[in-house]
This record gives C-alpha cells, structure tokens and sequence, in this order.
C-alpha cells in the first residue's frame, strides 16, 4: 500500500468530498491561493474554484458564524480556524448555535458543519498557538470532537466528518502534517464512534490520542523488547462521542489503565475517560488510574522548556513502567 503524509489524506479527503457533492465548500483564512498555514489546501483553489474554496478576513466569528448559516440553507461548508487556541474568539458560534440549533428546533433543522482546526505544541510557537484545548469541547453536547493520529485515521475521519449531519470539530496536530503512512487508494470511511485497538496486549492498557497515540505505538514495542511489558494500545480517535465500551472492555482484561494526552491535566481528557473507567470497571482495576498530561502552564516558546512541560515517549514509558511496579 502507498505511504503519503498527514496533510496529504487530509488533501485527498476534501478533494474527494468536493467532488462527491457539490454542496461541499471551504472557507478560512489563507486556505484558498495560500494554501492554508501547513499546506493542506494547497492546490484545492485551482482545480476546484474561488466559489468553492474561499479566503476569509481574519474574523474567527464571522468565519463559523457563516460556516452555520451555509449549513442551515442546505451547504456542507467546512471552514478553518488557523489554531484551535482562537477558538474562544469564536464559543458563541460554536456552543451556543452550531451545537443547539437543531436540538431547540426538534431535530428540523440540521447543522452539517465541519470546523478543521490546529491544536498541540512542538514547534516553539508560544502559548497563543500551542495548546490542546479539546477537553474544553468535551462539554459542549452534540458536537463532536475528533483528533486523528495517523494519515489513515486522518483521511477516513474527516470525509466521515463532512459527511455528518451534526457539527464537528475536527482537531489536527501542527506537528504531525509531514508523518507518513499508508493510505489506500480506493474510497474508505472510519464511523465518528470507535475506538481504534492499534496493538492488542495483556499487561496494561494505553488510551492515547493524536500525537500522543503516534508516540505511543513506538513506546509500547520499547516496552515489550525492553520490559517484557505488553501494552494494548488504544486510540479514540473521536472524543467525543466516545467508544468507552472498547476502552472498558480492554481495562477488564489487563486491569490498568493510562491515559495519555497532551492537553493541561487539570479537567483534561484523561480526568473525564478515567472517571468512565472507574465507573464502569472499577471492580476488574488491580491499580490507581494513571494520567500522563501537560503541566499546568502555558506552553513556553522556548524550546528546552516546551520539551520540560508537553509529555513525550519516555514519559509515557515511565507511566506505564509504575503500573505494574517496574
């Protein structure tokens, strides 16, 4: 099977949705003769056209705002914030009208929205554009929340995303655009509702999205080569709604969890999987849950100190080597 990038399965997926259906459009800033922030609609404009692929003022506001009432006239738009840490600038348009409208008005109305966004930190770009905010959008009911980690994952996701009648916030991470995979040619879907079991194991599980998910795969076969510790990896993949059922069912046969991420640990994603857990399995756990998380501070610019607060393979190696006592 062909290998191609990240930004690469996410270029495929919105020429091939822009294809399927003429409804489908983009918007945002700089993604129309620029190509986008990381290259992702790079070339789209040119094959597709400037009615179907739109630049934007710099307005977070109007961008989703519009992105709304494009998909309450019967459009599929799917419009970009450049960092998911502008996302505030936009809430309003987000909780209270893409995610409500067609709750409030009895399922009459639909939201088709798809926002893309960049989130995470690795490239020493200060705090204003290197945070994962997803757990905040894990409080908003009917929004889905989705954050890939591999080209496949990537690919599949997002033309589900486009194709869902319910918003979605679809999180990709700076600094995964230029990590490979393999991507079939032919027309794929992946359900905005499971979890991906990307090792299968019998000493602990591992619940890890995005770039923690892609640091995870090496760590768990260090692990195993180094240890003797077999470590059943789970991605997510969609947070929200989230496939607890497969996580539960992993827990019940290793009896540890850890849960990684690259979000604050305050209110993060491990505090709300974990609480599932322990809701769910807490008579098969042989051990505390365990969180693997960013400090709780802004991520700095400065590249020794980002490496001293964002966690990495060997911090979730150390985890998961506490759990079972090494």
């Amino acid at each position: 099977m062909r290998e191609i990038t990240f930004k690469e399965a996410l270029n495929e997926a919105l020429r091939e949705e822009l294809r399927r259906d003429e409804r489908v459009f983009l918007m945002g800033e700089d993604i129309a003769i620029y190509g986008g922030a990381y290259g992702v609609t790079k070339g789209i404009m040119e094959d597709f056209g400037e009615e179907r692929v739109r630049d934007t003022a710099i307005s977070e506001a109007c961008i989703v705002g519009s992105g709304v009432g494009a998909a309450l006239t019967g459009m599929r738009p799917v419009v970009e914030i450049m960092y998911v840490d502008f996302m505030g600038i936009c809430m309003d348009q987000v909780y209270n009208q893409a995610a409500k409208i067609r709750y409030m008005f009895g399922g009459k109305a639909q939201v088709p929205l798809t926002i893309r966004t960049q989130g995470g930190a690795g490239r020493s770009i200060a705090a204003h554009h290197s945070q994962s905010m997803e757990a905040w959008f894990l409080h908003v009911p009917v929004l889905k929340t989705v954050m890939p980690s591999t080209p496949y994952d990537a690919k599949g996701l997002l033309k589900s995303a486009i194709r869902d009648n319910n918003p979605v916030l679809f999180i990709e991470h700076k600094s995964m655009y230029n990590n490979e995979g393999p991507v079939p040619e032919e027309e794929y879907l992946i359900p905005l509702s499971q979890c991906d079991v990307k090792r299968e194991g019998k000493d602990v599980t591992l619940v890890a999205h995005s770039r923690m998910a892609w640091y995870s795969i090496e760590a768990c076969e260090e692990l195993a080569e180094e240890d003797g510790i077999d470590v059943e990896l789970i991605d997510p993949m969609t947070l929200n709604p989230l496939d607890i059922d497969t996580i539960v069912t992993s827990v019940k046969k290793t009896g540890r969890v850890v849960l990684a991420e690259e979000g604050y640990k305050t209110g993060g994603t491990g505090a709300e999987f974990g609480m599932l857990v322990m809701e769910k399995a807490f008579d098969y756990l042989d051990a505390p849950v365990e969180r693997v998380a960013s400090l709780d501070v802004p991520p700095p610019m400065s590249p020794v100190l980002e490496d001293a607060v964002i966690p990495n393979k060997e911090d979730i190696k150390e985890a998961v080597r506490r759990m079972v006592g090494r």
